[in-house]
């Protein structure tokens, strides 16, 4: 019987049962590792594989064709290295992890806006002080770059909280999506960048994104600006954002993802000011809406894929999305 191997940590009871259900309807017998270790010399079995399975073991799977991905960033699996041969199609989970990171998003920008690592500092110390100005997401200038899954998800959020206007920055000129009131192409963002309040990057990293942000753009933005990355690290020049951040040149950063990951005890970031650093936890299984999602995306692909229909999340490995 044609076999699939579910490989993660983070499923529930429920969510095993409605893959195995999926499964059976679809010709298909599952093996779940709940350990998140699939023994390399059963790799062989499988003809799809879900969840977070390292290079090794997926070049010892022999009779692969699909493999999907539990997480939305493909990074490490866009090289034919990592599989048995180059025809394996690879899907990953785009559409499971925007309201987490949108929330996410909210949650570290309107901390800054409201001056909490200020006023984090003033409790530590045991002062009560209640000076201060602040800022609110009401009336501000956003502007997103990459409209996907989570720009959408954030700009949505950010829209009922009465934003001005929200501008979505994207590679190609497309129809504006939902809840942007202007949309730019990547090769325009110098432009905004002088007009924009609250900066969000939410970007794979593919040849066309590392460096987006650049010490040259940095400076082009106002010194209200705040700049918040939940993408990958390296779509910003680090050492350039913590001059700017140390300087006053901007108000503010929050980034989730940086370089290197995990970031060593030694690293410059962590004592640079008016930064709200997070170690990549925006996304994750956070929330339990996320898996959910996870597990239906998942489902509906397994149920293209059985009748020969395109798979919705298929990642181009040469776009590296």
């Amino acid at each position: 019987m044609r076999k699939i191997a579910v490989v993660d940590v983070f499923f529930s009871p429920e969510h095993l049962e409605t893959i195995r259900q999926t499964a059976q309807r679809c010709g298909f017998a599952v093996d779940f590792y709940t350990d998140g270790v699939l023994p390399v010399q059963r790799a062989g079995e499988y003809e799809i594989m879900y969840g977070r399975c390292p290079a090794d073991t997926l070049r010892q799977a022999a009779a692969l064709k699909w493999f999907c991905c539990s997480f939305a960033g493909a990074d490490d699996y866009l090289s034919d290295d990592v599989y048995p041969h180059p025809g394996v199609l690879l899907t990953n989970s785009s559409g499971a992890y925007g309201p987490t990171i949108a929330e996410h998003i909210i949650m570290v920008t309107l901390m800054l806006l409201r001056q909490m690592p200020y006023f984090q500092e003033v409790v530590r110390q045991k002062k009560w002080l209640r000076s201060g100005s602040m800022r609110s997401i009401s009336g501000s200038s956003i502007t997103v770059v990459g409209t996907g899954d989570i720009g959408t998800n954030f700009a949505r959020r950010a829209k009922a909280m009465d934003a001005r206007i929200i501008r979505g920055v994207r590679r190609s000129q497309k129809p504006c999506p939902p809840h942007f009131d202007e949309v730019y192409t990547t090769d325009q963002l110098d432009e905004i960048l002088p007009k924009t309040e609250i900066l969000v990057l939410a970007l794979p990293s593919t040849r066309e994104t590392v460096g987006i942000l650049s010490r040259e753009r940095i400076a082009l933005l106002p010194e209200d600006a705040i700049v918040v990355n939940v993408g990958r690290g390296t779509a910003v020049d680090q050492d350039a954002l913590m001059e700017a951040l140390n300087s006053g040149r901007i108000a503010g950063a929050a980034l989730d993802v940086v370089v290197p990951e995990p970031l060593p005890p030694e690293h410059p970031l962590w004592d640079t000011k008016n930064l709200l650093l997070t170690t990549h936890i925006s996304g994750n299984f956070s929330l339990g809406i996320t898996r959910d999602l996870d597990v239906k995306l998942f489902c509906e692909d397994l149920e293209n894929y059985t009748a020969g229909r395109p798979l919705e999340r298929l990642v181009d490995r040469k776009l590296g999305y």
